[in-house]
């Protein structure tokens, strides 16, 4: 059974950074794509950041392009997101999240979601 544990979030000030990190275990954790989303009250989950299995190929949403940037360990069976210049409207759940599939589609269809870690930016 797959498993996603994120953590990283906090309080920030904006204009600050935060570096989220999200370890899974369960299976092969070098072969599938990752991806981080994140949900704001009120709103509905967006896609973050996805980067494929050798960590090759990045796709980001277009309000965090140049300020967000993912990564991957695969020793570490890990994927991050590197936050910087961080803003009011960043705040949200971010969840990690990873599919069954091993074609690139980086915004759609994971079926595998960690519990989330809430990021605040403070104004």
């Amino acid at each position: 059974q797959v498993q996603l544990v994120e953590s990283g979030g906090g309080l920030v000030q904006a204009g600050g950074s935060l570096r989220l990190s999200c370890v899974a275990s369960g299976r092969t954790f070098s072969s599938y794509t990752m991806a981080w989303f994140r949900q704001a009250p009120g709103l509905e989950r967006e896609f973050v950041a996805a980067i494929n299995w050798r960590g090759t190929n990045t796709n980001y949403a277009d309000s965090v392009k140049r300020r967000f940037t993912i990564s991957r360990d695969n020793a570490k069976n890990t994927v991050y997101l590197q936050m910087n210049s961080l803003k009011p409207e960043d705040t949200a759940v971010y969840y990690c999240a990873t599919k069954n599939s091993v074609t690139w589609d980086p915004v759609s269809e994971y079926e595998y979601w960690g519990q989330g870690t809430q990021v605040t930016v403070s104004s």
